[in-house]
This record gives structure tokens, sequence and C-alpha cells, in this order.
């Protein structure tokens, strides 16, 4: 692992294709986590965990189980994965309904949404980005997901219409199940990469090209585990978010996008951490 960091300040099938890029994290629950942190004193801020595209919840359990022992409460919300505005407005919901502190995590396009959420939330006292988007005011993920080579998601892209409610067609990207575990999270066991193949959950691409609002890291510390070996979103991009919002950085060598499942231990460290710096 490499530490890095310092004290943080407080839309054609081609687009989908690279849409695509921007896309995070799936279920299932793998590797131990071989450290806890031990309980300290006073009340535990609650911790929601924002999930990604090709996604669902339950890519947070080991994370949940580590959090839960060392007395955190823990809320995984759904993220509807339809728009950004939409996907924003309901985790603005969720933290509506918490009270007192809250650590607010993201992974992948989960990180893009916890960006805006955040905003107006006093209760929230640090944002976690996990092999995350962290955009700023303006930006896409189409952008960012651009800005640096390296990604092996648009090949690997699988497209199907949806329809919208005003009649028009909308699209859902998938991962190539037989080019799954290779782009999304190589050191995983393939035995588990084929149930998560088959249960990803779609994301729709349209709405990645929307522009992000002002961001929260402006005004929020900020926390990033990079995983060194992201095949969906190229280190070189998470470690040029992180540097522009001052985040305190862990660096994960041969880790994949898929992170806090392969090493939860890490990410339950920096959450932690978060939570000693800002209590």
């Amino acid at each position: 692992m490499i530490f890095s960091g310092q004290r943080p300040h407080r839309r054609t099938v081609s687009t989908c294709l690279l849409a695509a890029a921007l896309v995070a994290g799936l279920g299932g629950a793998v590797a131990p986590v071989s450290a806890t942190p031990a309980h300290t004193s006073g009340p535990r801020p609650t911790v929601v965990l924002v999930h990604g595209v090709f996604a669902d919840a339950s890519g947070w359990y080991q994370t949940i189980a580590a959090l839960q022992k060392a007395g955190y409460p823990v809320i995984a919300p759904a993220n509807p994965l339809r728009d950004l505005d939409s996907d924003t407005a309901y985790v603005s919901s969720v933290l509506d309904s918490i009270d007192g502190p809250v650590i607010l995590v993201g992974h992948s396009y989960g990180g893009e949404v916890i960006t805006n959420a955040a905003r107006g939330h006093t209760n929230v006292k640090a944002l976690v980005y996990v092999a995350a988007f962290a955009p700023h005011q303006g930006e896409s993920a189409l952008q960012l997901a651009g800005k640096y080579p390296g990604s092996k998601l648009p090949d690997a892209l699988i497209t199907r219409d949806y329809p919208l409610p005003d009649g028009s067609t909308g699209k859902d990207g998938y991962i190539d199940p037989a080019k799954f575990r290779e782009v999304f999270a190589a050191d995983l066991p393939s035995s588990q990469t084929r149930l998560m193949a088959a249960a990803q959950r779609p994301g729709s691409v349209d709405g990645l090209a929307a522009p992000s609002g002002a961001p929260a890291w402006k005004d929020l510390p900020s926390w990033y585990v990079i995983p060194g070996s992201d095949n969906v979103i190229p280190a070189a991009a998470q470690r040029y978010m992180a540097q522009r919002a001052h985040s305190r950085t862990v660096e994960v060598k041969g880790a994949s996008h898929v992170v806090m499942m392969s090493r939860p231990d890490i990410v339950v460290r920096q959450i932690h951490s978060a939570h000693q710096a800002t209590r």
C-alpha cells in the first residue's frame, strides 16, 4: 500500500460505451476483514454506503460486518441507478432520515452521487471515496472516464433498451459475463465472479453525461481508497481526483475495482480514520 495525502480542506451507443467506464461495484462478499478498528469512546456516526452501477448493496457486506462489529450504525441503501439527479435526490432523502453525524461513502459511480447528495446536510462530517468518481462542478463522469487511458470496460459493455415513462427508450449497460472477472473483479475467485456477472444490476447510461453540481468535497474532508489494478476507472484518474479534493489517500497495490470486497479491511480503516479526524 502507498499512503499519500494531506490534511483536507473544509448521452447513441458510443456514448453509452464511454459512459459505462464510469460504473462500479457488485455484490457478494469474500475476504475476511483482518483488521477491525478497536472500540473508542463516544457515539459512532452512521456510515452510509452507496454502491455504483453493475452493483447492489451486497458488495458492502464485509465492510458492513466489520463496521457493525466496531460499533458503527450502518445503512447501505439501494441506489436507483437511473440518472444523477434522481439518484442524488434519493440518497439525499436517506440522509434526511438520519439523526446525528454521518460518514458518507461511495463506490465508483456512487462517489459521484455522494459528491452531490452531501450538499446541504450539516450532519455529514466526511466523504470516503472507494474506487470512485469525485467530480468537480460542471464535469461529467464521461469526461472523467476519458481523461486517462486504461479502462477495459468499453470493449466489454453490452447495452439493452428499456422504456422510459415518456414513451422514449433509454439504455442500460451490462458487462459481458465472459469478460466480467477481468474487467471488474480480477482479484476475486471465478466461482464468485460468475455469480456476480449473472446478478449484476444495470445502470442507465443516458444520465451519466449530465454535469455534476457543486462538489461537497470542497467543504468537507475526504478520504480515498485507490485500487492499483482497477480496470474500470484507471488508478491515474482516481489519483487526479483525490489530489484535487485534498483527500487522505491509500493506494492498494494489485486490487481490482471491487476493492471493498477483496480488501474490506482497508476500506474500514479509511472510514475509521475519517471518524477519528472529524469527531
